[in-house]
């Protein structure tokens, strides 16, 4: 199931002491660590090269950008965590920013949290799935750079994945690449529910 793009703009931009903004369309927001790809794969979602700005500066992203895509969705892009160059005000504001968001948004359908898969999650990785599930929301995990290992290895990466996350069977864990785009149907699928 593919889905056709025919707008997806940068709309609203809020800032750390920015009121969270009150839209009238689903919201799908996609959380993970600087560095994780989630600005290549919001490109790849929505078939533009550089709509989202990736960076060579990891934790450059420090607003909430809301994307809206075909006038009926938005994907909020929060910003990265876990930057160690960032200082301890500095993500502390970005978390409370982030607490503020998953906490008073009405619009706000499902959470993404990007990981990459190459690598165990991290202990924010962890922090951060925790932290959806108490704001009452089931995380879809997507494991991205899946074009950096080898077939052989995925099963492997996406049970270390899950187990250090603490997910569940039923959990949705997606394997990811914004170079192939594989794995963007079942985004596609859960984005359109």
């Amino acid at each position: 199931m593919s889905m056709k793009i025919v707008k997806a703009e940068l709309e609203i931009v809020c800032g750390v002491s920015s009121a969270v903004p009150e839209t009238d369309k689903p919201e799908y927001a996609f959380a993970g660590r600087s560095n994780v790809g989630k600005s290549s794969l919001i490109n790849a979602l929505l078939n533009r090269k550089n709509l989202a700005r990736t960076s060579s500066q990891p934790g450059k992203t420090q607003t909430l950008n809301f994307y809206n895509v075909n006038d009926a969705f938005y994907l909020v892009d929060l910003p990265g965590y876990g930057y160690a160059k960032a200082g301890r005000e500095e993500s502390a504001k970005w978390g409370r920013m982030v607490e503020r968001y998953l906490n008073s948004s009405a619009s706000l359908k499902r959470v993404f949290l990007l990981v990459d898969i190459r690598h165990e999650p991290t202990a924010n990785d962890k922090l951060m799935y925790d932290w959806v599930v108490d704001s009452g929301y089931t995380p879809v995990v997507i494991a991205t750079k899946l074009d950096k290992i080898k077939r052989s290895q995925i099963e492997k990466q996406k049970k270390l994945v899950r187990q250090t996350l603490g997910m569940g069977s039923e959990d949705t864990l997606i394997a990811f690449s914004s170079e192939t785009k594989q794995g963007s149907e079942e985004i596609y699928a859960l984005l359109s529910e």
